[in-house]
């Protein structure tokens, strides 16, 4: 029944907010007339009224995609200006651009500004208004929301102090449940014990259950199956806390393989859209740049083979998204069989840890420092990236045999899929000597990583590359 409400608020909401979008559309086409002058001619409205659906189905999928409608009880304000501030940017984008890719010249972009900007001042009105009307009625008693806990354990407490730090989430503790019967009649954290897993049946008949969470040690699981099936039978919404270890970075999640349910802890971004924007903009962004530098490639391979012997392309195993392996390609920046002379250079490695730099490394040609000052050599990896190999933005792959050089801890930069430029290159490379700290600076990008942090990284990017800033 729970499960069957909450659906029915959701589809609500989904409702309410394709009726605004709509109204958006209509309001701003009204006020077009008024804005006239920076619109450009007026159109009779059935000559707009075609892209009205694009519209209400665009803004609220966008909405639906930034996940509006999940955990709207518990979402705080700063989450609903966020998801829509977000929808705005992106539909905007999408919009403007289906209008310029069908060549619709009667439909100009102040309108579709104008047109977003009243969605957004809705949307974000109704949904200030709906969270502020359920917390006045919640503090009087309406809409509230019954948790008995299961579980007097220090996770257990912590669990009674969140919930009553926030009461505007609309929930209210009618007790707690514990495997002793000594504690039957006590208070923990200001809640009374109603008693044990056997007095279960007789409190869920007798009160107003609407949810049981489960804080219990994991030797407690063997003991509470009979009780989720009492509750599931009662069609009680259940939960049980999962928290039995203590993970450093990884996120906690629970999903299921067909149907066999399964924890999941992640470490690794799980934000799977943004992973797709991120290959599909690899795939266009590395497909268009082949084609438009070629001419440019051309020039620098004659370059190369002019002025010292041996390939135009240096080929180089790497070692990519989780182990795999992948054959790199660069501009052959080096004299020929530059490999074979590294171990006598080794002792001039300027770097901590299992890699090799050196600053005016003798194997490089005159040449050679010229590309790799503009990270020039670096281009004919756009085809690793092409294939799926590499990404724009990712830890930069390292060999075979300095991955295992690695410690434990080194390996989790390997759990990404490795990239032309990464938080390294724009943090002054030069500077850093310390392989530890160039790990760090691969695991702070995985932790944090973002569509919007990989924009910042490539903006930091050109102009280090058009500088020559921070190259060897």
């Amino acid at each position: 029944m729970l499960k069957e409400r909450i659906s029915m608020l959701r589809k609500t909401a989904v409702f309410v907010d394709m009726f605004i979008a709509a109204a958006s559309f209509l309001i701003g086409f009204e006020f077009r007339g008024y804005l006239s002058d920076s619109m450009g001619m007026i159109h009779p409205l059935n000559e707009y009224v075609g892209l009205l659906p694009l519209f209400v189905f665009t803004w609220s999928g966008l909405l639906y995609w930034f996940k509006m409608y999940e955990s709207f009880r518990t979402k705080p304000l700063w989450d609903i200006w966020l998801i829509v501030l977000r929808t705005a940017f992106v539909g905007f984008v999408f919009y403007s651009s289906v209008i310029y890719l069908f060549r619709l010249h009667e439909i100009s972009r102040a309108f579709i500004l104008l047109v977003f900007g009243i969605a957004t001042v809705l949307t974000l009105a109704s949904k200030i208004f709906l969270i502020l009307f359920f917390r006045l009625i919640r503090r009087r008693g309406f809409n509230v929301k019954y948790l008995l806990v299961v579980g007097t354990n220090k996770r257990a407490q912590q669990f009674i102090q969140l919930i009553k730090e926030h009461s505007s989430w609309g929930y209210k503790l009618a007790g707690i449940i514990d495997d002793d019967p000594g504690k039957k009649g006590e208070s923990v954290e200001g809640v009374k014990v109603l008693g044990t897993f056997k007095d279960m049946p007789l409190i869920l008949r007798s009160m107003v259950i609407d949810e049981v969470v489960f804080v219990i040690p994991r030797s407690w699981l063997n003991k509470i199956e009979d009780i989720l099936y009492l509750c599931e039978m009662e069609g009680l919404k259940i939960h049980v806390a999962v928290d039995y270890f203590e993970m450093q970075f990884s996120r906690a999640k629970v999903g299921e393989l067909g149907k066999f349910p399964l924890l999941t802890f992640d470490s690794t971004p799980d934000k799977l859209w943004h992973l797709l924007i991120k290959r599909v903009f690899d795939f266009v962004f590395a497909g268009v740049l082949l084609v438009a530098l070629s001419p440019f490639f051309l020039i620098v391979a004659l370059l190369i083979k002019v002025t010292s012997a041996g390939p135009v392309f240096f080929r180089q195993k790497r070692v990519g998204l989780n182990g795999r392996i992948f054959t790199l390609y660069k501009f052959r920046t080096m004299i020929k069989d530059a490999e074979m002379k590294l171990n006598e250079l080794r002792v001039h490695n300027e770097m901590t840890g299992p890699v090799f730099k050196m600053k005016n490394d003798p194997r490089v040609t005159w040449l050679g420092r010229i590309l790799r000052k503009f990270s020039i050599d670096e281009l004919p990896q756009l085809w690793n990236v092409f294939c799926g190999d590499m990404s724009t933005v990712g830890p930069r792959p390292p060999l075979p045999l300095e991955v295992k050089e690695y410690d434990a801890w080194h390996r989790r930069r390997l759990s990404m899929r490795p990239g032309i430029t990464c938080l390294w290159q724009v943090s002054g490379r030069n500077q850093i000597v310390d392989f530890a700290k160039w790990v760090k600076l691969d695991l702070d990008y995985i932790d944090n990583w973002s569509l919007w942090l990989d924009a910042k990284i490539i903006a930091k990017t050109v102009p280090a590359v058009i500088l020559g800033i921070g190259a060897k």
